[in-house]
Formats: structure tokens, sequence, C-alpha cells
């Protein structure tokens, strides 16, 4: 299903109007016009009114999300008047001059102009997940991510002519969010289709030629069978849910990117995430400097690692926070800190050179990690730095924790969702800080780096453990991949360039607004507020959604399928169909049309099993035999006593009724009032059509029916 918001106004309006449905249904009609038996078209005055209600739905949200996309777009940095200045990709010509920071996805093709330490991530082009570090006179293509470092660079292609665009975008294209409901709902319609037409000509042939019906009859007993097959209002109630959904989770800063999401999300068991912005605020503070050698300038050195690299990170700005810049420095060679190398290096002029970043891949001295550990053993983030490889220094910073950071987490338990902690820290560190955050569980961690590398080893340990750290990118998808391997539906939040690899894998990937927009282009759902608290109205929100669309599918496939049963037996018993056009008007309108769309915009979240096609045949199934073993029962019965057809009719009618009526009290429970005043309004409807208007919908008088069968 495409997104709303990328759809123009005319594509909503024909998507809705230039359907295999609607051209059927309008054929249907033109045969009841040519019968003469006019009533019968009211089936089109439903049609008409669900195109009417879909286009108006998915317009009102397109305004919506077309409003909030503009959070997400991809911007540029393009030089003009003296100073870079954010731009929309379009705009941008072969010639401009652009500057590249990190987590930014490359929108166009360039060369490298200047260089601060650029890396860049190519693997949804080449599908190498290896950093490339770039000098001037690179290039660097459309669709890569800047992992590390900065660089300023000249457009050489744009549009159709970038190397991603040649490629056909094939290797850009991300796993698209997984929906079970989508895929069923397809090969019903699928199968359905398929068996339309030849059932239908079997089923005229049938009532005129051995039910000896006339022309008339025949066409409109032919047009009920196959009305009733349609599962049109299943894809109308599907669609417009979904766009509903899209709607409510936008006016909850969370905009979707694919439809197909809001399932993916809605049946989450585990959920993935980053320590950093979901239970620590992200900022850093340092606490302490730790020596380790004799070396005295340790501040000064600092003071130029800090500022360093134009583009910043979390604990480079606390490092800036703590240190002033030390100025006379000679910078001779410097690497940026990448999420794979764990570190960032300078070259100091007459001085030699430095290395900050985790212990573990600076040292392999015992004494030295052990020291490291019993700092992070109080959830502390350990920084080592090190001259010509050799130890010079800790430096202590320590998390923020979010206030809300329980909370979200007691809820997640509440809904049987695991959540799974994956980060580059310390693993004792992530541990420390996500007990205190309120996840006890977080007591189970490994260090990412002992995992076996083969998925089948991975997936036997994987249960075993709740935060993982020192996580590569690599990594974080492998875990997201054996999760997955597990039988669990998989959400992934990140925010970063080292996300991107498991938000592209995830089942659902949701990543922040404030993020790279890296991970924002190849996420499923973008949390605008940047707020992982939010995530509790987002699931909830989510199921709710889902679980109101399996409850109505009930109803509608109740209808599918009895309808293909009754037209299979029909023609084989060789009878009259037991409905008209009218009656199954009567009955879908009151007992399904009307209660669906009630029930669809209800707000009661429940936890949802996977199984879409499973949930829904338990109760449509047993409902649409029963409907069909009634009508074939007073058929046969009406046969034996010698009834006429007016007083079958009647009977038919009122027996799919009873059986229609009970489907949609079994999905309303548990029963709220709401759903009794429901069922009680409609059921009023029906029972007032047939006793007011009983020869308009083909049926005898009530009282000359009771006294008849009496």
């Amino acid at each position: 299903m495409k997104g709303t918001a990328s759809r123009s106004r005319w594509e909503i309006i024909s998507s809705h109007i230039f359907t295999y449905f609607n051209f059927l249904n309008l054929v249907l009609a033109g045969l009841v016009l040519v019968s003469g038996q006019y009533k019968n078209m009211l089936f089109m005055g439903i049609v008409v009114t669900n195109a009417v209600i879909g286009i108006g739905q998915e317009l009102k949200v397109k305004r919506i999300i077309d409003a909030l996309s503009v959070v997400t777009a991809t911007k540029a940095r393009r030089y003009e008047n003296g100073e870079f200045c954010k731009c929309d990709i379009e705009l941008l010509r072969d010639g401009d001059t652009v500057r590249f920071l990190l987590g930014d996805q490359i929108p166009v093709d360039c060369e490298i102009l200047e260089t601060d330490g650029i890396e860049v991530n190519e693997s949804l082009l080449t599908g190498e997940s290896l950093a490339v570090q770039k000098k001037k006179g690179d290039f660097v293509y459309s669709g890569s991510d800047v992992v590390a470092g900065s660089a300023i660079a000249k457009v050489v292609h744009t549009g159709e002519e970038n190397y991603a665009t040649q490629l056909v975008k094939k290797a850009k294209t991300k796993r698209r969010a997984t929906s079970e409901m989508q895929d069923a709902i397809g090969r019903i319609i699928k199968y359905v289709s398929y068996a339309l037409i030849p059932i239908g000509l079997l089923l005229f042939f049938i009532q005129r030629y051995s039910a000896h019906n006339t022309l008339s009859d025949s066409i409109v007993n032919t047009v009920a069978g196959v009305i009733g097959m349609i599962p049109e209002g299943l894809v109308l109630l599907t669609s417009i849910s979904f766009i509903l959904g899209v709607g409510r989770l936008a006016r909850k800063n969370a905009l979707v990117q694919e439809m197909e999401a809001i399932e993916a999300l809605a049946r989450v068991d585990v959920l993935c995430l980053d320590k950093t912005g979901t239970i620590t605020t992200g900022d850093l503070q340092v606490e302490e400097l730790v020596p380790l050698s004799e070396e005295k300038d340790m501040a000064e050195v600092l003071g130029v690692l800090a500022y360093a690299f134009e583009e910043t990170n979390a604990t480079t700005e606390a490092l800036r926070r703590y240190f002033p810049k030390t100025q006379g420095a000679v910078i001779a060679e410097k690497v940026p800190f990448s999420s794979s190398r764990k570190h960032m290096r300078v070259t100091i002029a007459g001085k030699g050179d430095y290395r900050l970043g985790a212990p573990e891949y600076l040292t392999e001295n015992g004494k030295t990690l052990a020291r490291a550990e019993v700092y992070a053993a109080e959830g502390m983030r350990v920084l080592l730095l090190t001259h010509d490889k050799n130890e010079v220094g800790f430096i202590i910073l320590s998390d923020i924790i979010k206030a809300d950071a329980a909370e979200t987490f007691a809820f997640f338990r509440e809904k049987n969702v695991q959540i799974k902690i994956l980060s580059g820290d310390n693993p004792l560190t992530v541990s420390v800080v996500g007990v205190r955050a309120g996840l006890p569980e977080a007591k189970n961690y490994v260090d990412a780096r002992e995992l076996p590398e083969e998925e089948e080893e991975l997936r036997k340990v994987i249960g075993n453990y709740t935060v993982f750290g020192r996580v590569s990118p690599e990594k974080k998808q492998a875990i997201v991949k054996a999760l997955e391997a597990e039988g669990n539906v998989t959400g992934m939040v990140g925010d970063g360039v080292n996300d991107v690899l498991a938000l592209k894998d995830a089942d659902c990937g949701i990543a922040m607004a404030a993020g790279s927009d890296a991970a924002k282009q190849i996420a499923h759902i973008v949390l605008l507020d940047s707020d992982f608290a939010s995530m509790k109205q987002i699931v909830g929100e989510g199921r709710t959604i889902i679980s109101n669309i399996e409850r109505v599918s009930a109803l509608y496939l109740t209808k599918t399928i009895y309808s293909i049963l009754l037209c299979l037996i029909y023609i084989i018993l060789g009878k009259s169909y037991p409905f008209i056009p009218i009656q199954l008007s009567l009955i879908g309108g009151t007992a399904i049309g009307i209660p669906s769309f009630v029930l669809a915009l209800e707000h009661h979240e429940e936890t949802i099993p996977r199984g879409f096609l499973r949930n829904v045949l338990r109760v449509s199934l047993p409902a649409a035999i029963c409907m069909v073993g009634s009508l074939v029962a007073i058929t046969l019965m009406g046969e034996w006593f010698s009834l006429s057809e007016l007083i079958l009719s009647s009977m038919h009618l009122i027996a799919g009724g009873i059986v229609s009526f009970g489907v949609l009290l079994a999905v309303c429970i548990p029963m709220s009032r709401v759903r009794f005043a429901l069922c009680v309004t409609v059921i009023g409807i029906f029972v007032g059509a047939i006793l007011l208007f009983p020869g308009f919908f083909g049926m005898a008088p009530v009282m000359h029916l009771i006294m008849t069968l009496l």
C-alpha cells in the first residue's frame, strides 16, 4: 500500500473509483437494469457511499501528513551568499558546492573538494558494510551515509543521472514493513477474483435452465450470488482503517512512512533500542579525570581532541563543556570517531599520536581494563586516552537517566513486549543504567564481541540476554535477524547511522526526527518529538487499529465465505438462489456495514496474536457454515412442504439476519455500552424494515408468514 503522503489527489480519487470490484459492481448493476427489477440496484448506493467516504477520509489524512512530512524531508547544505544554507535536494544543480556532516544521507553524486576525515557507508549501493574513507578528488554517491567526519563537495550528478537512479534504486530499497493482514487479504481477493466469473456463469445457467426461473429472476439471483462473494467492504474497511490510523498516529507525533508499519507495530513482541535517547537523555557530563601515567598535559590534549572535528556528538559536547580549547596546537593528521572503530585519533605536531575511545579497543592491559570495569559497574561511561599507544588516563562520564524511563518500561512489560538494549557502550555500564532506569532484566548482559558469528548459534543464546554492549552496526543487524528467525516480530528504535542496518531489517523500524537523515529515510515510522516515551501511545494506538480491523473483518469474511458456499451448493442442488440483491443489501447494511464503521473507530487496545486469517476464521467459518446449513435446510423443507417462493424468500431473509446478527454479537464480546447500543440499533433497523416494508425486501407480510407456518 502506497504511503498517503506520496499520493496526489488524483491518485487517491482514482484508486477509490477505478477498481476491479467497482467495475464488476457496475456490470452487475447494468444486468439488474436490464432485468427491470430496479430496487435490486440499491447495492450501488452503498458502493458510491463507500467510495465517497474512502476518498474524503484519505484526503483529510493526506493534509495532515503532508504538513508533517516537512520534518523528515532530506535537506542539503548548499553554499550560497557566503555561507552554507539548508535547501531541498530538488533545488541542487550540477556544480553546486555542498557540505556533508556526520549522519547525513548523501542525496546526489558529488566529488570531494575538502575532507575532515569523512567516511561513508555505501552498503545500500554496494552491499559492502565496511565504511570507506574518502579523500580529495574521490566521488561519493547518492544513497551513501556519512558515518564519520565531514566534507565539502561539488555536485556532479542530480536526478535521473545519479548513480543510485541508474541502478534503478535496487540496492537502496529498504525492507518493507511486514503486513500479515495485507498478505492474507490479498490472497482472499486473488482467489475470489478467479472464482467470481466461472461461478457466476454456472449459477446463471442453473437458475435459468435447472431451477426454471424467468430470465429476469435468473439475472437477479445470479447478481445476488456474485455480490455476496465480492469482499469489497473488507478491502475498503482495511484501507480506511489504515488511513485513519496514519492520521491518529500523526496527531500523536508519529509520522508513518508505510501504512503496513501500523500492523507490524501492533504485533511487535520484541523491541530493540539503544541506551542513548531512550533510557538516558543523550546528554553526558564529565565526572573526573583519572591519570594512569606521569603525563601532566592530559587536559591540554583533551582540549585539542574535543575541538579537532567540526562534527560533534554527545561525548565531544561533554568534553567541550569541561575542557577549554587548547590554543597553538597543530594537528598533522586526524581520524574521526566511528561506531566500528570505537575511538578517534589525532596526531599533534611535535607531540605524537593520541587516541581517545573505548578501553577495550585501545589496550589489552588486564589491570587497566579491570579498573575500567569498576567504574562501569557504577554505571559510568569510561574513555581511555593513549599517547603513542601508551595509556595516559581515564575520562569518566555519566549518563542522565530520563525521568519517564521506568514508566515506559513498565508499560512494555505489562504488554508482554521484551526489551533488548543494543549499545556501543560497555555492557556492564549499560546494565547498571538499565537496572537503575527500571528494567531489572538488564542484569542479564553480554559483550556482543563474544557472541557467535553464525546465525544458528546466535539464535540459541539470544534469548539469554537483555543488554548487548559493544555492539557494532553489523552485529545490531545480526541480532535483529536472529530474533526474527526465532519467530519474534521485532521493532527497532534508533537515531544514528550505526542503527541504519538494524532499522532496515527490522519488522518495524522507528527513527527519531532529531536523528540522522539516513535513519529517518530508512525507517518505517519517525517519532517527530524524538521522545521514546511516546512509544507507549503509539504502540497502544497501533494495537487498537489492528484489533478493530480483525474484529470487523470477521463480519465481511463471513459473508464472502457463505456466499461462495451457497453458490456452489445451489449449483449442485439446481435450486433457486436463496437471496435477491435487495435482501443482501439489508443484511449487509445493518449487520455488517454500519457496525463495521462504528467498531473500526473504537479506542479499545488489545494484545494482537499472530495469525490474522486464523483469528478471523475462528469466528467467520463456523458462522458461514451455520448460515449455509440453515438456508439449505429451509430450501429442502420448503420443497417438502410445498411452500411458496415468497414464503421461502421470507424465511431465508429472516434466517440470514439471525445468523448475521449472531456474528455481530460474537465480535462485540466483551460487550460495552456503545456496542450494546449499536447491536440494539441495527437489529431494530432490520426488524423495522421487514415489518414496515416487507414487499420492498421481497418477503411476505409477517402475519401472513406466521399464519402460513402455523
